[in-house]
């Protein structure tokens, strides 16, 4: 019997040594839900005695019930039938189980009946249930938007939505694109306006809308006449209802039991939440970073589930009278999945942890405002830090997750090609995550702000104070050799005050700041487990050549394409 929890070392390596201590003291508000709620914990290892029975349970119902559902998900795909959606069987009965376990309001307050976990504990939950199966991750992941509704409405509409959410009676969507505004969301049209009771409602069409078939739906609209740009957005919340139709679901590679519904409002009625003009600039951007969280936590899910059937074929298969493992070539292919893999888990773990605390001081702020002063500076830095991270995470987590479900196919070799192997899934699957919720070209675009700005810089500092390298003292060396050629390669780019030789040259410095920080990250794990040094040593063998070769390009003021683009790419060139 499976257990998606109990049966990862990786993960409960990480639950036992992960710094938790602030997060849980943020989370909890010194455990001010002690006596209220009988499943509110007392102490700090009371609380990582709750995480570890919730994720207990996730990885029973990721192991024993989703996952053999899967394949058949895959098959059966979500159904459009007379202007309704309809999960694949699978999907609905492993919703109902979900709900069942009450594993709907996970971030949620105790108040509206959720568990008050923090978004680490979360995004371990989302990790196991895309291992599972990464299509049911879609709807079980969009609990960000009842995050949001709780981070940003009032009360009254808290109340109206939230306990509804934790028991499951209701799922969401959040409806940003349209035809003409994918990743420019500034561009967005559809119409929100006030009739004459001083209704809002909505008027237009939505594209690419995961399971927009929700119940509640979170809405980037256009508020403000007459303006063109993200100052004119605002957002709402709308509940469905006749004004509301679904023109269609689209067929895609990948994620079969996911339907993606383009939606069409008539004048359909909706809630404002927070304030105007505040839609794109503060609620999207908060929503869209818990949701490039909740993907990175899908592309580790993803590549875990592909490395261990691809471990499981090779160590079965024989060919010329010994498994395929054995061969270098195989043995290699398989190393280089793993590693990833877990370079992966403990930058979406770091990651996550520094998103905990940015939102614990934020709600602090706003609990206690004698304290915001105080706490200004550590909020200002996590802030900061967070926006980088999100970013990182989301373009290195999905990145190795096509990666890794690429080569799960190649060491099956052929059968690997064919439906009645899991990996052929998982690659369709995978190719989703390094597209949605902003492409890697824009995580790059995202990260590279402050990566120039000098927060890199000064979460390395951190790292090194904090951090022992007593029984690393030779990998550190290497390291700090990676974080040299980093900065060196920061500082040229920032010295030339050249924006477009800035944008060329920002993927590299991206990769090169994310290799620093994994190795870092890596460096810290190998203090708990000679395993992890290991580990640690074969990521940083390839990392540290991988950033000296991208500081060298840099350095030696690559530009041919800058220059000569029109010429390289064919353009308006006499044949």
């Amino acid at each position: 019997m499976p257990n998606f929890y109990r049966d990862n070392d990786d993960i409960l390596f990480h639950m036992k040594h992960m710094d938790l201590e602030k997060v849980i003291g943020l989370k909890e508000d010194h455990f001010a839900d002690k006596g209220k709620y009988d499943y509110a914990p007392v102490n700090d290892a009371d609380a990582r005695d709750s995480y570890e029975r919730i994720l207990n349970i996730v990885g029973d119902l990721a192991g024993n019930f989703i996952d053999p559902r899967a394949t058949d998900v895959d098959l059966e795909e979500a159904h459009f039938e007379n202007g309704e959606v309809r999960y694949a069987k699978g999907t609905q009965e492993s919703m109902d189980r979900l709900k069942q376990a009450d594993l709907m309001g996970f971030t949620l307050p105790r108040k509206y009946g959720g568990l008050n976990c923090p978004i680490t504990i979360y995004s371990i939950a989302i990790e196991m249930v895309t291992r599972a199966d990464a299509a049911i991750m879609n709807l079980f992941g969009l609990q960000d938007i009842a995050e949001t509704i709780n981070k940003f409405a009032d009360e009254e509409i808290k109340m109206q939505f939230l306990p509804r959410f934790c028991t499951g009676e209701v799922t969401g969507s959040m409806a940003l694109t349209e035809p003409d505004a994918g990743s420019d969301l500034q561009a967005v049209n559809l119409k929100a306006y006030q009739d004459d009771k001083g209704q809002w409602r909505l008027k237009g069409v939505k594209r690419f809308i995961t399971n927009g078939c929700g119940e509640i739906s979170l809405v980037l609209a256009r508020s403000e006449e007459g303006t063109s740009d993200g100052r004119g957005l605002s957002m709402f919340v709308y509940e469905r209802d006749k004004h509301m139709v679904i023109r269609r679901i689209e067929h895609k590679l990948g994620i079969h039991g996911s339907p993606t519904c383009e939606l069409q409002f008539n004048d359909a009625p909706a809630i404002l939440v927070g304030k105007r003009k505040y839609g794109l600039i503060k609620y999207v951007m908060s929503l869209m970073n818990g949701a490039r969280l909740a993907i990175s936590a899908q592309g580790v899910g993803i590549a875990e589930a592909a490395y261990r059937e691809a471990n499981k074929y090779a160590t079965e298969r024989i060919q010329f009278k010994r498994s395929i493992r054995e061969f270098m070539a195989v043995k290699e292919l398989l190393a280089q999945m793993k590693m990833k893999t877990e370079a992966a888990r403990t930058l979406l773990y770091e990651t996550a942890t520094i998103v905990d605390i940015k939102e614990g001081l934020e709600h602090m702020g706003e609990k206690y405002p004698e304290k915001e002063k105080e706490l200004r500076d550590e909020v200002k830095y996590y802030t900061g830090l967070a926006a980088m991270m999100t970013p990182i995470s989301k373009a290195y987590s999905t990145e190795i997750a096509n990666q890794v479900a690429y080569d799960a196919i190649q060491v099956h070799g052929g059968t690997g090609f064919m439906r009645e192997f899991k990996v052929e899934r998982f690659a369709r699957d995978a190719r989703i995550t390094n597209i949605y919720e902003g492409t890697t070209q824009l995580q790059v675009v995202a990260a590279i702000g402050g990566i120039v700005k000098g927060v890199f810089e000064e979460y390395i500092a951190k790292l090194e104070r904090e951090m022992k390298f007593n029984d690393v003292e030779e990998l550190h060396k290497r390291v700090k050799e990676m974080y040299q050629l980093t900065v060196s390669a920061i500082h040229h780019v920032k010295d030339k005050a050249d924006e477009d030789y800035q944008e060329y040259h920002a993927r590299r410095i991206v990769e090169m700041s994310t290799n620093t920080i994994i190795g870092y990250l890596m460096l810290r794990d190998a203090g708990y487990s000679e395993r992890k040094k290991d580990m640690a040593q074969y990521f940083i063998e390839f990392a540290h050549p991988e950033n000296k070769m991208k500081n060298e390009i840099i350095m030696n003021d690559t530009k041919t394409l800058l220059e000569r683009s029109a010429a390289i790419l064919n353009e308006n060139i006499e044949q």
